[in-house]
């Protein structure tokens, strides 16, 4: 059996840290870090100050297909392989730094960020599996979240070709 590594366990005591305070669950804790659950708890209790939540993950994939979603975790997923092309990040490190990243634009522009890293975290297990894929738009050349068997040519994103309804709703007043 292998030696435990402070350093090792200090450098999952710091992820632990930097995903909780970006707000994630504890099943991602669990499954990116070595730490036990109890430490992952007490950690979470430390940063958070409550308890973590309850309950299942989102797993359907159908989130990331309606309009503005998929506009969000594109964006997300371009930083993110952006950042596993160019940088030495390993990819729990690249989904945090991504996730820092998209809120920092998001906010720039005035806008609260749709995605939270747990649905982050699930949208790179996604397409590492085959379940969604990125795609170029046909018409702007965009990369965009879309189903994997997804007619490529015939592809136009939401920004190229809104809903109908797109935006009714903030100008009428209703969102806030």
């Amino acid at each position: 059996m292998k030696n435990k590594s402070v350093l090792d366990e200090a450098d999952d005591i710091r992820r632990a840290v930097e995903m909780v305070q970006l707000g994630a669950r504890m099943q991602m804790l669990e499954v990116e870090t070595r730490l036990s659950r109890e430490k992952l708890l007490r950690i979470y209790k430390e940063v958070r100050g409550v308890s973590p939540p309850k309950g299942m993950l989102p797993f359907s994939t159908d989130w990331f297909m309606t309009w503005q979603p998929n506009i969000h975790a594109s964006l997300f997923h371009n930083i993110y392989s952006y950042l596993q092309k160019t940088t030495a990040l390993d990819d729990t490190d690249a989904i945090i730094k991504g996730y820092e990243l998209y809120c920092a634009e998001v906010g720039s522009c005035g806008v609260e960020p749709l995605l939270s890293i747990t649905r982050a975290w699930r949208l790179v297990r996604f397409v590492d599996n085959g379940l969604v894929g990125a795609m170029a738009c046909s018409r702007c050349g965009g990369s965009f979240i879309n189903h994997p068997h997804e007619i490529q040519e015939r592809f136009v994103c939401g920004l190229c070709l809104p809903p109908a309804r797109a935006g009714k709703a903030k100008r009428a007043g209703t969102i806030h």
